[in-house]
């Protein structure tokens, strides 16, 4: 069943399909940025784990060297 429409119908329907393909692109791009933001967020809260676990190691050596040093003493 073909339906014939209105010159001014078939102009409404053509600009309704473009507005919505203007949407759906603008979310498409909205996801595509939550998802880079998102990878940074991992990326970062990773680094600042192993920067932090790797000051801990350091704090937790000098301090053995401390009291290796204290013990030592005469």
């Amino acid at each position: 069943m073909t339906q014939t429409h209105s010159k001014s119908r078939q102009q409404a329907e053509i600009a309704f399909g473009q507005t919505q393909t203007e949407f759906f692109a603008r979310a498409h791009a909205v996801e595509e940025l939550d998802s880079i933001v998102k990878a940074r967020e991992v990326k970062t809260l990773r680094l600042r784990e192993a920067r932090l676990a790797k000051e801990a190691q350091g704090i937790a050596a000098a301090a053995e060297a401390f009291i290796g040093r204290r013990l030592r003493r005469p």
